[in-house]
């Protein structure tokens, strides 16, 4: 044992990555469908790691906490600057008053109990779920004129107040939004959200979001119909506009041609149809009989996530995509499959407006699918090269701006290296929604830029804190996780009640944002189980964006008001 610790002494990196190992491992193990998440098991093994009195350079954790922090505000610039716009402006709005009263009420428990600003930072964190917050004050703490020493104990109080309120806050968030929440509402969230569905448009023969599988499918028929014989293929799917069914080859004389619009029917042509499966199967399409022409349905097709950056395309419903005359030119023969927004699939119906930034999951023959995708945006095709000029470049051009300080009353204000990096983040993510050639950082990169980088600067915060954690629980006590639950609690339960009574917001749609605003993903899981729907995810992305942004800044705020 004396070997070991003073290897990991000798070589605290590898205690880094013993920390990780056992974190994420700790952080997996369920209690019925509870279990700590990886960053709370990170921290907590850290400490027991950091009982071995190992020193890291404090540098470690900056690095990966920039890394963290660039991947955020990458993940969510989209949806966060279109929150500024006016369509999303009241969900915004409404995530900006949730973060206030976060902050209030961590600051007014903090007063109340004493705390120092390193507590009050661990419990805004730890009760608003909110990791982030710990780098950004301890920034904020060590530029505070005074002695070393008071300033290490407020630090090492973070993670203290921090792992004793993140259990409440995560497992009690969850609680409050998806079991308490409709009662505090008074509504029967199940049956308020299958209304709001019908509504929007969507039935039970096309819900929201089905598989492709069961959803579409190719079959021949041969043209029986003689008041079809001369028509072109534009003629016989305007008639069938309904069904949103088109035509994607043509047998005629024992040749098989491509079906263009203009392509003429004859009677005696075997026709391969694509359409919704029920359509198919009904046989209501009138055309004939339907064939076995293995032949003729054997064409390329393909499934592609498209990025919507087309403005013409932004802003409209996928009804009117649909049924434009515009738009059947262009998505003809070309089915929606999914639609992805921030990261978070969402419910589509008839009447669901498509946004700059979506990502579209299509489906259809190859060369229809490629003309949309063209129409349409950026095909985000399956590629694992990350912009690391633009990733490198972004936490510089970010660093460089947070590190720019204006000096107040003797105080030194700025948004910190840290927060720098969240706003270049920010704009990088929005720039890439623009334009997708630009700076791409495929999914698995960002999650190791996001995961990796915060649970590695957790690692390094739980080592560092480890020798005086347990002595500051001791003396933190039980009145700390009660402070912890009532700062998850006011935030949440005052959420609501705006969302629906000032924003007049949807039932199940103020539980989404207030979740978002909160960004809480584990309780909007929980609040679609309960409502048995995707429509709270409809309320979820924008105040995601923005209470991600704000959250983190006030790490900043707490301290400096605790000052």
């Amino acid at each position: 044992m004396q070997w070991i610790a003073e290897t990991f002494r000798h070589y605290p990196e590898l205690a880094v990555f013993l920390t990780l190992a056992l974190g994420y491992w700790v952080g997996g193990l369920k209690a019925g469908s509870f279990s700590l998440g990886s960053v709370t098991g990170v921290l907590l093994m850290g400490v027991v790691v950091g009982q071995l009195d190992i020193t890291i350079s404090p540098n470690v954790k900056s690095i990966f906490f920039l890394m963290f922090l660039f991947a955020v505000g990458y993940g969510v610039g989209p949806q966060f600057f279109k929150g500024l716009g006016s369509d999303g402006l009241p969900q915004a709005m409404f995530a900006v008053l949730q973060c206030v009263v976060s902050l209030l009420s961590a600051y007014v428990i903090a007063k109340l109990l004493r705390y120092d600003a390193g507590g009050a930072a661990g419990l805004l964190s730890g009760s608003q779920t909110i990791s982030a917050v710990l780098g950004v004050a301890t920034d904020a703490i060590n530029r505070i004129d005074m002695p070393a020493e008071q300033r290490a104990a407020m630090i090492n109080h973070m993670p203290v107040a921090y792992a004793v309120t993140y259990l409440f806050g995560t497992a009690g968030s969850a609680w409050l939004l998806a079991s308490l929440g409709p009662r505090l509402l008074r509504v029967d969230l199940a049956a308020e959200c299958k209304a709001l569905e019908a509504q929007m448009g969507q039935t039970e023969h096309e819900p929201g979001v089905i598989s492709a599988a069961r959803r579409f499918d190719v079959r021949a028929y041969r043209i029986t119909e003689r008041s079809l014989d001369g028509t072109t293929v534009a003629d016989l799917e305007a008639r069938l506009a309904a069904t949103r069914t088109s035509v994607e080859r043509i047998r005629h004389d024992g040749k098989i041609v491509a079906a263009e619009p203009t392509t003429v029917i004859h009677v005696g042509d075997v026709l391969a149809v694509v359409g919704r499966r029920e359509v198919l199967v009904e046989g209501a399409l009138g055309l004939g009989s339907e064939v076995e022409d293995r032949e003729l349905l054997d064409f390329p097709a393909e499934i592609l996530d498209v990025v919507v950056t087309n403005k013409e395309f932004a802003g409209r419903t996928i009804q009117d995509l649909a049924e434009s005359a515009s738009g059947r030119a262009q998505v003809r023969g070309v089915y929606l499959r999914s639609l992805t927004r921030a990261g978070q699939e969402m419910p589509f119906t008839p009447g669901t407006v498509v946004d700059r930034g979506d990502v579209l999951q299509i489906v259809g023959a190859k060369r229809n699918v490629e003309r949309a995708a063209a129409t349409i945006g950026y095909a985000d095709r399956q590629t694992d090269v990350t912009d690391m000029v633009i990733v490198g470049a972004g936490i510089v051009l970010g660093g460089l701006l947070g590190a720019l300080a204006v000096t107040v009353r003797g105080i030194p204000l700025s948004l910190s290296t840290s927060g720098g990096a969240l706003i270049a983040g920010l704009v990088f993510g929005w720039l890439r929604a623009v334009d997708r050639r630009f700076g791409r950082i495929p999914a698995p990169a960002l999650w190791v830029l996001n995961n990796l980088g915060l649970t590695a600067f957790i690692a390094v915060v739980g080592i560092s804190a480890g020798p005086s954690f347990v002595a500051g629980l001791k003396e933190a006590g039980m009145s700390l996780f009660v402070a912890g639950v009532v700062v998850t609690s006011v935030p949440l339960i005052v959420g609501v009640l705006v969302a629906r009574h000032l924003f007049g917001m949807h039932p199940g749609i103020a539980l989404g944002a207030a979740a978002g605003a909160r960004t809480t993903t584990a309780a909007l899981g929980l609040i679609e189980d309960a409502a048995h729907s995707k429509v709270p995810a409809l309320g979820y992305t924008v105040p995601y964006a923005v209470g991600n942004t704000l959250l983190t800044i006030w790490g900043l705020v707490i301290v400096l008001l605790m000052q």
